[in-house]
């Protein structure tokens, strides 16, 4: 009786241990402002090395930056972008030099004919962002810029999470292309060094605001798990009865117990914990799209042990998707009000979800995958030793599907007169000299990176130095 009654106590005491310990790691961004700790804050910015006003910069067409290149050991807290990328459809009101002095301001809108220029309405699919750690080869993150900050199907939309959020401009928000600010809250340590890059894949030359804030310490992290993140497409997913109703008796009646022909959100190899995931989908059936459920395989694991109910109770919903935000889910742009396009996120903050050898992330595209859909995720994760080489497809694979429609021909063709036909010449030689001079701008803002991304190194290396001589 006494050892069963010490048994007992023991178990008591390990769960209230195990309790305050849960409780710790949920509320330790909060306790961590109780205690001074022995660390350094400091930041990589596209400000302007020069003191003047061009806080931003330019990443031509084709070319790579890299906007953070530090030494540890520390630990990246945040991350603030924001972005723009333009197709001039014709010459300026204002002059390209003379406007090149000032701030960006007129290259967001058309602002009542000043300009005459368009959000290029794929370039958050065209840019990527990569983040390498350590010694290691291969990036831990590779994935489309837009995608990674929750921004799907390259349309931005205001929404708040705990790790991410985004604010974007009324007249832009849920417009291909729109200009918004991006914010990352997830904490991404290092031991050695943390690279981050974007690469411009577009035709155009992609205009960069950022700051990178992060910390350095005198210890490494002991058994550190590195931040990681992959995306990855399917348009559109293999369906088999994309003509069949949702929910109907012939399609329920199908089982799907393996998930074998599932959407594949994350597989990978190794030990750490997944965080969760933003998702964008691009229904075409014109019913319910998520009907489908998660089945998550841990381990050696070849029939999922971990089974959802369907895709909105996935992302803590129900009876279909809101229009509602909350720290760990929520929606970003629901499907009723953009002709079909979707975009949620589930973050498992408060239950990360364990594994030690393999973790396998799915979900059905409709009931035992019946639906032919645009399914896109980007997968968030932690892991001891990153994964040897994330990949991404192609920057044909992950361009926008879009919804559009032609431009109706007059019935009658104008009868052009001299004034008209002259109207047209003198456009296009203006448009010549407009274009040269906007070449001209874009070949000096583009050599400003060059030195600036020296300039970011250059400081981060005189913080480091100090932040180490203040130990000897």
């Amino acid at each position: 009786m006494l050892l069963f009654k010490h048994k007992n106590v023991c178990a008591n005491d390990f769960l209230r241990k195990k309790e305050k310990k849960m409780q710790k790691n949920q509320m330790s961004f909060l306790k961590n402002f109780t205690t001074v700790s022995d660390a350094r804050t400091a930041r990589v910015s596209s400000w302007d090395q020069s003191g003047r006003n061009k806080d931003y910069w330019l990443v031509e067409a084709g070319k790579t930056v890299t906007i953070t290149d530090i030494d540890g050991p520390g630990c990246i807290n945040h991350i603030w972008v924001t972005s723009f990328c333009r197709e001039i459809l014709g010459p300026s009101i204002q002059h390209p030099v003379l406007g090149s002095s000032v701030a960006p301001v007129t290259e967001m809108e058309n602002a009542e004919g000043v300009n005459w220029e368009i959000n290029d309405p794929d370039y958050y699919r065209k840019v990527l962002i990569k983040m390498t750690w350590d010694d290691f080869d291969g990036p831990s993150v590779l994935t489309p810029l837009g995608d990674f900050f929750c921004i799907g199907h390259s349309m931005p939309a205001s929404f708040s999470s705990l790790p991410f959020n985004v604010s974007s401009r009324p007249c832009e928000e849920r417009t291909f292309g729109g200009t918004a600010a991006m914010n990352c809250y997830f904490p991404m340590p290092f031991n050695k060094r943390a690279k981050i890059e974007i690469i411009n894949e577009n035709e155009r030359p992609l205009g960069l605001f950022f700051h990178v804030d992060y910390e350095l310490y005198h210890e490494e992290t002991k058994n550190i798990a590195y931040f990681q993140a992959a995306w990855r497409r399917d348009m559109p997913c293999a369906g088999w009865g994309n003509d069949l109703c949702v929910n109907s008796p012939e399609v329920n009646s199908v089982p799907n117990l393996d998930g074998k022909d599932n959407f594949q959100m994350l597989d990978v190899k190794g030990r750490g914990h997944y965080v969760g995931c933003n998702l964008s989908v691009l229904h075409f059936q014109g019913s319910w799209w998520g009907e489908g459920d998660d089945m998550i395989c841990i381990d050696d694991e070849e029939v999922p042990s971990i089974n959802g109910t369907g895709a909105e109770d996935y992302f803590n919903h129900a009876w279909g998707m809101q229009r509602n935000q909350s720290p760990y889910n929520g929606t970003i742009i629901h499907d009723a009000d953009t002709n079909g396009y979707q975009v949620s996120y589930r973050f498992h903050l408060t239950d990360p979800i364990h594994f030690k050898k393999h973790i396998q992330i799915s979900m059905e595209h409709g009931h035992a995958n019946h639906l032919s859909d645009d399914w896109a995720c980007t997968a968030y994760w932690y892991q001891m030793a990153p994964v040897t080489e994330v990949t991404i497809q192609p920057v044909e694979e992950r361009l926008v599907l879009k919804r559009t429609f032609n431009t109706p021909k007059p019935k009658k063709e104008a009868e052009m007169t001299l004034e008209m036909n002259e109207a047209y010449r003198a456009r296009n030689e203006r448009m010549k000299v407009f274009e040269q001079n906007k070449r001209e701008q874009i070949r000096l803002n583009g050599s400003r990176t060059a030195p600036s991304e020296e300039g970011n190194r250059k400081l981060a290396r005189k913080v480091k130095n100090q932040f180490d001589q203040e130990r000897r």
